[in-house]
């Protein structure tokens, strides 16, 4: 069968494409300008060193994940997924004026507690998109919507962190109107999704999170090809957070770049991410190809060895701006390893999204991928805390991109202990090519 996106541009898919690209692009907008208010313009609060308070609004962003998922994925189970989108992107509205405040006083308070709310918002939100396309969807269009949905998330994201910069020059009317903005919008599209009708309304909602996380978790993981899909993206997450957690600073010591240089470099890892899940979902060819995750996480291993060996002694000298470091032809075997490492986290990531939707039964369909949500923030925080640790020990970054490809060699072969479908299916992607 031949894979097309011909569904993209239709009710029920354009329109939650669209509210979940908005959202994406609001909650890294506003974490974005909140995090260069503090390192750059002074924002503080109760006598805070700014890294101290940049970390505990990283900290503010990812808490919800702990605390709300196992409600989130209920919701989605006991209520029309299509209205509780819209009243997600209304409480987003209200949200944005709480921080548009924060922004005119100059409150961190207010702002961090926009923040927190916003890891609410996307809480409850990330359950929803993902176990409602096989509700919007046919069988044989799956993999093509996760590999957009996929394409459109890191490139909201590579967005919103781009604007959330900028916009800070232009003080509070411009931070206030572009995250309010981004807000109606993303209620307007919400508006124009279809219904998508409870699969489970009977289910009951309970105070008692921490209690129905770990229920949700044990439940989850009792499921063999949940929980295979479960730790494949959750290691897909940690790499991806220590890659872009360590970026900035990777390319001031090792590549020895400036502002600009960090900012392509960031560009290039999600435009590939976004290129790849797009090229995987073409390959699939409307098939559900668990081979094509091996291709991913090769890829991954290969081009994460060739950027880390490619950078590992630290620079010294003045910084290179842009058009300085693209004239340097050795630069370029960079720039190629980091697109490639993304494209090839599109392979690995998109096939696992794919299988987590159809693996899970249609009652606990979003319950599985809250169940998801919880595990990877384990992994994000495992990931923090072990970098952390890496370089105590080595004080290099690319010693640590050295480490995370060689585990991901590890990572992958526990991996298919979990899941041996993927080496039992390791070459049909190509009997249909």
């Amino acid at each position: 069968m031949k894979a097309d996106f011909s569904f993209f541009t239709t009710r029920r898919f354009f329109p939650l494409f669209g509210t979940q690209f908005l959202g994406a692009l609001n909650d890294n907008l506003l974490k974005t300008a909140i995090v260069v208010l503090i390192s750059f313009h002074g924002l503080g609060a109760t006598g805070m060193p700014p890294e101290q308070l940049v970390n505990l609004a990283a900290g503010l962003f990812i808490l919800p994940y702990f605390l709300f998922s196992a409600t989130a994925g209920k919701v989605s189970e006991k209520f029309d997924k299509a209205q509780v989108a819209r009243v997600i992107k209304l409480v987003e509205i209200g949200i944005m004026l709480i921080a548009g405040t924060g922004f005119f006083l100059k409150s961190a308070p207010l702002l961090l507690s926009a923040l927190f709310l916003m890891g609410v918002h996307s809480t409850f939100f990330g359950p929803l998109k993902y176990s409602v396309l096989p509700q919007y969807l046919n069988r044989h269009e799956l993999v093509g919507g996760n590999g957009l949905i996929e394409m459109g998330t890191f490139l909201a994201i590579l967005i919103g962190q781009i604007i959330g910069s900028l916009i800070t020059g232009g003080g509070p009317w411009a931070m206030a109107g572009a995250t309010l903005l981004v807000a109606l919008l993303g209620y307007l599209s919400s508006r124009a999704m279809p219904k998508a009708p409870a699969p489970a309304p009977q289910i009951k909602l309970s105070a008692n999170v921490a209690k129905d996380s770990v229920t949700l978790v044990r439940e989850a993981w009792a499921m063999r090809d949940v929980r295979a899909a479960i730790l494949g993206i959750s290691w897909f997450w940690l790499m991806g957070s220590v890659y872009t957690t360590q970026l900035p600073t990777f390319t001031r010591l090792h590549l020895g770049g400036d502002a600009s240089v960090y900012t392509l470099m960031l560009a290039l890892f999600s435009i590939g991410i976004g290129l790849g899940s797009v090229v995987c979902a073409k390959l699939s060819r409307g098939e559900l190809q668990l081979g094509l995750v091996l291709v991913g996480s090769a890829g991954m291993t290969v081009f994460g060895l060739d950027l880390a060996l490619s950078s590992m002694e630290h620079y010294h000298g003045k910084l290179f701006t842009l058009a300085e470091y693209m004239l340097q032809p050795g630069h370029w075997r960079v720039i190629v390893s980091i697109t490639m490492l993304g494209f090839f986290g599109g392979f690995f990531t998109v096939p696992l999204y794919t299988w987590l939707q159809t693996a899970s039964p249609e009652e606990f369909r979003s319950q599985a991928v809250a169940a998801n949500n919880i595990i990877n923030g384990f992994y994000m925080v495992g990931a923090a805390i072990a970098s952390a640790v890496a370089l105590m020990l080595y004080d290099s970054i690319a010693v640590l991109f050295l480490g995370v490809a060689v585990l991901n060699v590890l990572a992958t072969l526990h991996l298919l202990k979990a899941g041996p479908a993927i080496w039992q299916r390791r070459f049909a992607w190509l009997q249909r090519a």
